[in-house]
């Protein structure tokens, strides 16, 4: 029965068919030219409260931050500022172990430059991601503790209010073991090896590794996901056992249904992010 709702769920290419948002300026947070953003501003005055967006895409440059501007506008106009973040990837120069997270926390921090232009309220920053993108806005919110010695060490980075991972990768370990040319087979090439060979990579990058954190986290996860499995997110629920971690587990969803606003599982994502906001 499961299969038969699987071969109903959204597809990548119906997703990439939806409209576009209007275009807006690249704002830079780094020197690289994948090293960029973009900020959708709600209407009024502000200070707004912000969502920082990662996209997925198997952590591979085949796959662009585009796709998810539909959810980075949706935000926007329901009045929380959306910072959509691109970052380098696989196949990029620079990309992987240990650009792509030091990108994505450039970006993340960038927010404060952001603030001296723009009225936006640092004190309610949420890193939200879909997929690859959940992993690293999981990391996001675990980074803190790591030690001065770890090449994705910051000095202060950007303090958040929560996470909000989209079927989001937990356990790059588990994750990591599976079939050739797919998206588990990514893991090993952004983290430069295995975890036999490179345990302590994934002790500062695999969010389950990184536990407990220390602000709340919304997981939501479509239970029909063939792509990253329902258990990521529950094991990682698990494995916290803390009240300020919860999984909402989306019925009937696939993968691509969690970024899609044209889903009736887009209130869910935008209530998980006005709750942690407010």
């Amino acid at each position: 029965m499961q299969n038969a709702f699987a071969a109903q769920t959204l597809t990548w290419s119906e997703l990439s068919s939806q409209p576009l948002p209007a275009t807006v300026e690249r704002i830079a947070y780094g020197k690289d030219a994948l090293q960029f953003g973009e900020l959708r501003l709600p209407k009024g005055k502000g200070p707004f409260p912000v969502v920082v967006v990662v996209h997925g895409g198997c952590w591979l440059n085949s796959f662009d931050y585009e796709h998810i501007t539909r959810l980075s506008q949706a935000f926007a106009d329901e009045g929380i500022a959306a910072w959509t973040l691109e970052y380098r990837r696989l196949g990029d120069a620079g990309g992987g172990w240990p650009g792509t997270f030091l990108d994505v926390a450039a970006g993340a921090d960038h927010l404060r430059a952001l603030a001296k232009k723009y009225p936006l309220d640092l004190k309610r920053v949420v890193a939200l991601g879909h997929s690859a993108g959940g992993h690293l806005a999981l990391w996001l919110a675990s980074r803190e503790g790591l030690q001065k010695t770890s090449a994705l060490y910051a000095k202060s980075p950007l303090k958040l209010a929560g996470a909000v991972p989209l079927a989001g990768i937990s356990d790059l370990k588990t994750y990591s073991d599976g079939p050739p040319d797919s998206c588990n087979s990514a893991v090993e090439k952004l983290m430069g090896g295995p975890p036999s060979e490179v345990a302590q990579r994934y002790a500062e990058a695999s969010p389950i590794q990184r536990l407990p954190l220390r602000l709340p986290a919304h997981l939501i996860h479509g239970d029909l996901d063939a792509i990253v499995p329902l258990k990521q997110s529950e094991d990682f629920v698990r494995a916290a056992q803390n009240e300020n971690v919860q999984l909402t587990t989306v019925e009937g969803a696939g993968h691509f249904e969690l970024v899609s606003v044209q889903s009736a599982t887009w209130r869910t994502v935008l209530a998980a992010v006005k709750e942690l906001t407010r």
